[in-house]
């Protein structure tokens, strides 16, 4: 039972360091654009190569 001492602030000290996480993101604009990333990820950057009629 003595471990209870030191697990449970630990257990508070961790959900408020993930509380104060998300909260950072969400000030620093982590979750503005949702679609944008996985439109991204499909997205081809580099341009259409033609090729040269001789």
């Amino acid at each position: 039972m003595e471990v209870l001492v030191f697990l449970v602030p630990l257990a508070l000290l961790l959900g408020l360091l993930g509380l104060v996480g998300f909260l950072w993101s969400l000030k620093n604009g982590q979750y503005d654009d949702l679609e944008g990333a996985g439109w991204r990820a499909i997205a081809d950057d580099e341009p259409v190569r033609q090729n040269p009629t001789p």
